[in-house]
């Protein structure tokens, strides 16, 4: 397996994982409800954060055929800016029914308010793995190499699983859940992980 930078040549692929890989998560299948409009909705939803992953010159990695993807945004980094996080609030009032934008709406801002912001840290904010490549470990090897060079600047790192699944997956890396942020309808609570400095 071969892990590399990213570049923005990668970003339809990264698109096209971030979009199999998310959609039966239990968290965004919640807010995009629409089974049948949510691969059309996802094409504009993630690349937002494609867009300002690369625009913000984030710390991005792909395996082979960009099977498994990681965002990072680096310390003193936001992965978004306040226009792009704007459009987020924008798409939401044209994608969700009206009667449930402001629930959505305030179970994404707790998302913000459950991110540490008083210690310098990488942030993993959309890691995925295609589909067609599920099952082999590349994305958690990946991200073990990652985190080997996170290691080597002694920083700690913060990541939110909004699939419980990938709780276990993730404490093999030495994160540690330090908080849940509650989603309503009896969808799981999204986990918020913490990897100290080493």
């Amino acid at each position: 397996m071969t892990v590399r930078r990213a570049t923005i040549d990668d970003a339809d692929a990264i698109l096209e994982t971030i979009s199999s890989a998310f959609f039966a998560d239990p968290f965004w299948s919640w807010v995009f409800g629409d089974e049948t409009k949510r691969d059309e909705q996802y094409q504009v939803w993630w690349k937002v954060f494609i867009d300002a992953a690369f625009a913000n010159d984030n710390w991005n990695w792909v395996t082979d055929n960009c099977g498994s993807i990681a965002l990072w945004a680096l310390p003193g980094h936001k992965d978004l800016t306040d226009d792009e996080a704007g459009e987020l609030v924008r798409l939401i009032g044209e994608f969700v029914e009206a009667d449930r934008r402001s629930t959505v709406l305030e179970t994404l801002a707790r998302f913000d308010g459950a991110h540490p912001h008083d210690v310098e840290h990488y942030y993993l904010s959309i890691v995925a793995t295609h589909d067609d490549y599920r099952g082999h470990g590349t994305a958690e090897s990946m991200l073990a190499g990652n985190l080997k060079l996170v290691d080597a600047e002694h920083l700690p790192a913060y990541l939110e699983s909004s699939n419980p699944l990938n709780v276990k997956r993730y404490m093999r890396l030495g994160f540690e859940p330090i908080g849940e942020v509650f989603v309503p309808d009896g969808r799981p609570q999204v986990t918020t992980m913490w990897r100290p400095e080493r």
